[in-house]
């Protein structure tokens, strides 16, 4: 499986010597990033409208304190929805934050794109505080960049602004500094298209390539029948391009119930490699602090039958 962050260099990261936060103990998280660099496991989350945030692990279990990694200036177009769904890529010698919030002066949700030379920060706003159409509300943003080098940006055009409440997801040519699109964006699918959900949500896409070839893509929606349903799914590329036409996997890979383990709801699902080459994804659940909060969720994954599952047990340590 082929996916971001695959080669990140690492950083001097020795002045970290407390590891107090523990995923065993339900680590505290929405929509998790976990970026590998070296010896080191990056977590990005939201600090609300302080910023975002990023923990350090060298063992996937335990975790630093949390290090702000960009803090909201004043100025900032942010209103509301503050920094939902930090992402961290490496890409031509630098990183990239995107991440999302609500803009004032678009009176919508919009992504933004934000640089820095080391993955602790400080990060810097290079898009003008909004790299999505600014007529649409938009979230999770995630960065793909093709076999020809092009960068693309994959996204959700919220349900919250389609006039059937249906979300879709979508995809744009992305300059080659990550500062703006450079082509219309492109609709790949409808939330509802998947024979597991009726629902009109389409939340946190994650690309990934099989070893044959076939690109998928991770992203979640709701089972109608499960109280609490968030889920993750899986829909493939019918060309080996991001811009499809996509299908839909006809069953969810992770859901409330679906295997006695899977105790909770949960989703937002990304995959990142462990430094002995074990692929994992990590995922927030429940998806709502009615029995729990919302923490950290890490399984092993396994490439099979050109798509992907996950491990039957949970990963701790």
């Amino acid at each position: 499986m082929k996916i971001s962050n695959m080669n990140v260099p690492g950083i001097d990261t020795s002045f970290i010597t407390e590891f107090p936060n523990r995923v065993s103990d339900k680590l505290y998280c929405r929509d998790p990033f976990i970026m590998p660099a070296g010896g080191d496991y990056f977590l990005y989350r939201s600090a609300g409208e302080r910023g975002v945030e990023v923990l350090v692990s060298r063992d996937l279990e335990n975790w630093s304190d949390p290090i702000p990694v960009y803090k909201k200036p004043d100025g900032h177009p942010g209103v509301k929805d503050f920094f939902w769904a930090p992402e961290c890529h490496y890409y031509k010698g630098a990183f990239y934050l995107f991440t999302s919030v609500f803009n004032r002066e678009i009176n919508h949700r919009s992504i933004s794109v934000y640089r820095a030379e080391s993955p602790l920060g400080p990060f810097t706003d290079i898009a003008g505080y909004c790299v999505s159409p600014r007529e649409w509300d938009c979230i999770d943003g995630t960065l793909y960049v093709d076999g020809d080098g092009q960068p693309w940006l994959v996204f959700v055009h919220e349900w919250t602004c389609m006039p059937d409440n249906v979300g879709a997801m979508v995809t744009a040519k992305l300059s080659d500094d990550l500062s703006h699109l450079i082509s219309e964006p492109v609709q790949l699918f409808l939330a509802n298209e998947p024979a597991w959900t009726d629902h009109g949500v389409t939340d946190g896409p994650f690309i990934g390539i099989t070893d044959s070839g076939r690109m998928i893509m991770t992203w979640s929606n709701f089972i109608p029948e499960t109280p609490y349903g968030y889920a993750v799914g899986v829909a493939f590329s019918q060309t080996g391009l991001i811009t499809g036409p996509w299908i839909q996997q006809d069953k969810e890979i992770y859901s409330r119930g679906q295997r006695p383990e899977f105790i909770y709801d949960g989703g937002h699902a990304m995959m990142f490699y462990g430094h002995d080459g074990t692929l994992y994804m990590t995922f927030h659940t429940p998806n709502e602090a009615v029995e729990t909060y919302e923490h950290v969720a890490v399984m092993k994954v396994t490439e099979k039958n050109d798509t992907v599952e996950l491990e039957p047990y949970k990963i701790i340590k």
